[in-house]
């Protein structure tokens, strides 16, 4: 079994869940009390925000390539970043290393070709949504996506940095994102990708009329595949 580095703590609620679903899948794979081999490498979620608020993409990829850098000099095989977001970067790290980076969007790309979906709804921080670094990915697979209208981006984008990262997951939060998913699904998505990775803690499959995408345990599932099979 190979091992997997991840960079985590953006923010640490989902990297709980990558942790989780990289044990849980293995030892569904080979049983007993078979579990993951494991290197994970936590940041500081306020240092991560302020750089991204401050739109410093050449200090974050300094942190997060150093962070990568040291996964890989303490044995990892392959590389996560737990966070959407951060694959803004994602090649510019995956330059600074000599181990594969696992994208989350390609992977997450793969799951809805599976599917045989053409048309989905992207939520996620404002970078992820009107960006063009996740979306490209989808395009290279023939999947189109529809983002939410201004306003409601920037109500998602707050939720994210100012609820999910401190762990506050409210109702009316849930709501709010059920109408807006609904929303989507009228303009014709398929499906929707819960494109960072703290969505899935607030809105599960079963309270949606369409597909979900769950990008944290899409990116988990493609890392245990490399790990096993390489």
């Amino acid at each position: 079994m190979k091992t997997i580095g991840i960079i985590g703590g953006i923010s640490w609620l989902s990297t709980v869940e990558y942790y989780k679903f990289l044990n849980q899948i293995v030892n569904e794979r080979l049983g007993g009390v078979h579990a993951a081999k494991i290197i994970l490498y936590s940041v500081n979620f306020q240092e991560i925000k302020t750089l991204t608020e401050a739109g410093d993409w050449k200090g974050l990829t300094d942190m997060v390539s150093d962070a990568a850098q040291q996964l890989e000099k303490a044995g990892a095989d392959c590389l996560l970043i737990g966070a959407n977001t951060m694959h803004k970067i994602a090649d510019e790290v995956q330059a600074s290393v000599n181990i594969p980076l696992i994208h989350i969007a390609s992977v997450t790309a793969d799951a809805i070709r599976e599917q045989k979906l053409r048309t989905v709804a992207l939520l996620g921080t404002k970078y992820v949504m009107q960006q063009d670094f996740y979306t490209r990915k989808l395009s290279e697979q023939a999947i189109n996506t529809i983002i939410p209208g201004q306003e409601d981006i920037d109500y998602i984008n707050n939720a994210i940095y100012s609820e999910f990262g401190k762990g506050i997951f409210l109702p009316e939060t849930k709501q709010r994102f059920l109408q807006i998913i609904d929303q989507l699904r009228t303009e014709g998505a398929e499906g929707v990708i819960f494109g960072c990775t703290e969505i899935p803690l607030l809105v599960q499959q079963q309270d949606c009329r369409i597909p979900v995408f769950d990008t944290t345990l899409i990116h988990s599932t493609a890392a245990v595949d490399f790990a096993l099979h390489g």
